[in-house]
């Protein structure tokens, strides 16, 4: 037997083999859980009222977290969308994983460029997969961004019975897109002529299939994965969501060509949040009405930081998107990784709680299947440490870190890793071929101000041979000067 198919068959066989001990743990609460994964996109950790936002209401996330607990020092796998996600969906850190940067594959139709992102490789075991060992009913609604249909990488191969929504990011970029897909098929959205407005607002489709595959799946245990794309660019919003905010602010219309233009942007922007927020409320109300609430677990979080100040009308300054970090998307220091985390299991994870334990996107896969009863089935290969130990308060037996590691080949190719309080950042890596090492103490200067590497050579020492050990060389996203 190939070596490829034994590597993927095997974790798949031990799925099967801790199905009865999931069952027999989850006997205690009469049913395994149901697990609801909600993704925002370019959403700023200060973006929302329970992390200090003051000018954009979010009044529903803002109950996830006086039901759950919130976590101060989460972080993503990635400061751009598909690593991120690919780092979410299978537990390696950007050393490992093998998507590393947004990339558009070479086309395959000469003259006709490609749609879609470089794919998943079909012997990674993703969430979704282990979800399907555990006999869940599985779904992903918004955007996927890791691999076209007919590839490999296609959410449909990768453990989701059903998609809805948008493949390819770019296509992502108007929320009043032509056409969307429903599984592998695409349908046109009849009224949206692929400009700034249109009939159909993609979201509140993303709302609506959300909602029915809730009713039509409260019988079985599912999981629901919600790459929801607001914040992202293109600034765009229903009238009667922007009407809540029209005329609170100054305005400068955006009208450049990046993106499509916007007579109100920071009205937009605020209504684009409260309208994702919104949704979350009603699928929240629906789980409480369906009797679902104590069954379910929620997770909310966004793929990496605020969209950088300025760009196609974005004022994440006004906002304060960033809540005083240093950075945005696009970069590895604090505003760019670190992201909000809600998580809300009623009368398993403490109402009102706040964490300061770190985290970040690869652990949690091992976390979601250690608190479905299926920690027998996670991959031995990956990067991620469970917090559920912490979730359920039992933070004696939490697993200690020793480090967060990423790497990013775009943005001029950058490093980072937090050991305890320290952050070492590395930039300019293909841009400048040149490797210099800041380092931060966080818990002294959790803005990066001042780099501190000078003063401390022992740690520098220490954090580069982190760095040294944890990055493995690719092909397909190579850092050359490391590689």
């Amino acid at each position: 037997m190939p070596h490829d198919l034994v590597t993927r068959i095997l974790p798949l066989l031990a799925l099967s083999m801790s199905l009865f001990s999931t069952r027999a743990m989850a006997a205690d609460v009469g049913r395994p859980p149901n697990v609801v994964l909600i993704l925002a996109d370019d959403l700023g950790w200060g973006e929302l009222g329970c992390y200090g936002q003051k000018k954009i209401r979010t009044p529903s996330l803002d109950r996830l977290a006086e039901q759950g607990m919130r976590f101060t020092q989460c972080y993503s796998g990635s400061p751009v969308c598909a690593p991120s996600r690919c780092c979410l969906m299978t537990g390696k850190h950007t050393g490992h994983a093998f998507i590393r940067d947004n990339r558009t594959p070479p086309s395959k139709v000469k003259g006709v460029p490609a749609e879609g992102q470089y794919p998943l490789k079909a012997e990674e075991i993703t969430l979704a997969e282990l979800f399907q060992g555990q006999k869940y009913a599985t779904a992903a609604i918004g955007k996927w961004g890791l691999g076209m249909f007919d590839t490999e990488g296609s959410p449909l191969k990768q453990g989701f019975d059903f998609f809805f929504g948008y493949n390819c990011q770019g296509h992502a970029h108007n929320h009043y897109p032509k056409y969307l897909y429903r599984n592998d098929q695409r349908f046109t959205l009849e009224g949206n002529p692929g400009g700034p407005t249109g009939k159909v607002f993609s979201h509140d489709l993303f709302e609506k299939e959300t909602l029915a595959f809730v009713r039509e799946h409260k019988h079985k245990p599912f999981f629901l994965y919600l790459p929801y794309i607001i914040p992202h660019l293109a600034l765009q919003a229903p009238e009667d969501a922007l009407a809540e905010y029209r005329g609170k602010w100054p305005e400068t219309p955006y009208t450049g060509k990046a993106y499509q233009p916007h007579p109100t942007p920071r009205a937009a922007y605020a209504a684009m949040i409260t309208r994702m927020d919104r949704t979350v409320g009603r699928l929240l109300d629906l789980l409480k009405d369906l009797k679902l609430e104590k069954d379910t677990i929620v997770l909310f979080s966004s793929d990496n930081g605020a969209a950088t100040q300025g760009y196609a009308g974005i004022d994440t300054d006004f906002f304060g998107s960033t809540g005083g970090l240093r950075g945005y998307k696009g970069e590895v220091y604090e505003g760019g990784i670190r992201v909000p985390l809600i998580v809300r299991w009623p009368n398993r994870v403490k109402a009102a709680s706040v964490s300061d334990y770190v985290c970040y996107f690869p652990d949690f896969l091992p976390t979601i299947m250690e608190l479905i009863g299926a920690k027998a089935a996670i991959p031995r290969d990956v990067d991620g440490v469970s917090f559920a130990p912490t979730l359920l308060g039992k933070t004696d037996a939490q697993k200690k870190r020793e480090y967060l590691y990423w790497e990013f080949p775009s943005y001029g190719g950058q490093q980072a890793v937090r050991l305890g309080n320290w952050k070492a950042v590395r930039r300019d890596l293909v841009k400048k071929g040149v490797i210099k090492t800041e380092l931060y103490d966080l818990e002294h200067d959790p803005g990066e101000k001042t780099d501190v590497a000078g003063k401390h050579k022992d740690v520098v020492e220490m954090m580069e041979q982190i760095m040294k050990n944890e990055h493995t060389p690719s092909k397909v996203f190579p850092i050359k000067v490391l590689d």
